[in-house]
């Protein structure tokens, strides 16, 4: 099929880059990322001709935070922009010149993830990434399944707690609200609120003051053993844990991917979300359990994967 381009839209950068048929990032090109939806398809065209420069390109996949049609071709809604039935293929087409499809971010990460990175060999995984919220795919029988609207695969905001906290969505008790990055820094600030003699060191770490604490105070603590911060994983990780086992009930996966920022401290979240998995998982001594590991590609999933997803087939054929 030849180099195709993936696309990656952050909040703050558009990164655009050539990636060949096993998954390699031959050259990046990146832009900032602008304030309105029209000046986003410039900067999308702008870093797609960037990085295609001296290259041969057969298509481009751009992975947008949002709900994107099945069709591959209109952002239904997105969160962060203010796209809405936004006909992005469509737009950037007309720019670049050359075939596009429009991906969820997180499933072009899943699908990354399964082809080149930890879910090779698998047939049936569902990834989740740990951010600063919760996002996911589901992919069965060698499928990324996307469901009848294109819309599948939204697990943060699966309801785990009715009349639960007010999420961004507008719903309330979302999984996200419960684990995510947002989540661990509210579990580390609500601790050392209410013992800060327990949360010394995680204090010590930011302006001394509960409200100062930030995630990256609290990974730091945890690795020298601060109560608090090993309690925050630990929420975290059980409320992450009971999602999973929700949805080995619904997929039978032979493997969870973890994925998102949350991934990257390894064993000291991967461990706890074994364990809670496992708790709450129906029937969890008598059946067969499905691996939890950690996602390999890091950032590079969602562009590696939506430059792969522009190689395949049309998904209404």
């Amino acid at each position: 099929m030849g180099l195709t381009i993936g696309v990656d839209i952050g909040g703050t950068k558009i990164a655009a880059g050539v990636v060949d048929e096993e998954g390699n990032i031959l050259s990046t090109f990146k832009v900032p990322t602008p304030t309105t939806p029209e000046a986003i398809v410039d900067a999308i065209a702008s870093a797609v001709e960037g990085a295609r420069a001296g290259h041969e390109i057969v298509g481009v996949g751009i992975g947008a935070a949002g709900y994107v049609n099945r069709q591959r071709s209109e952002v239904y809604f997105a969160p962060n922009i203010d796209w809405r039935n936004e006909p992005l293929k469509e737009k950037v087409e007309a720019r670049v010149g050359l075939p596009v499809v429009v991906e969820n971010d997180a499933n072009a990460a899943a699908w990354g993830e399964y082809r080149f990175g930890a879910g090779k060999g698998h047939r049936n995984v569902i990834c989740i990434t740990l951010g600063t919220g919760l996002g996911g795919g589901i992919i069965i029988g060698n499928k990324l399944r996307r469901g009848h609207f294109g819309v599948a695969a939204e697990f943060g905001h699966i309801r785990m707690v009715p009349d639960g906290l007010l999420c961004g969505c507008g719903s309330q008790g979302c999984w996200e609200q419960y684990a995510s990055g947002r989540a661990l820094v509210r579990y580390a600030k609500q601790r050392a609120n209410a013992t800060p003699e327990r949360a010394e060191v995680l204090l010590a770490l930011g302006d001394g003051t509960p409200d100062g604490i930030e995630g990256k105070h609290i990974s730091v603590a945890a690795r020298q053993g601060c109560p608090v911060a090993v309690d925050s994983y630990r929420e975290l990780a059980r409320w992450a844990g009971a999602g999973l086992a929700d949805l080995a009930s619904l997929f039978d996966p032979s493997a969870f991917i973890v994925g998102g920022g949350l991934s990257d401290e390894g064993d000291l979240v991967l461990d706890p979300i074994r364990k809670s998995y496992k708790r709450w998982l129906v029937g969890g001594n008598w059946r067969p359990v499905a691996d939890v590991i950690a996602a390999q590609l890091g950032n590079k999933a969602g562009l590696v994967g939506a430059a792969d997803l522009a190689r395949e087939p049309d998904p209404i054929m």
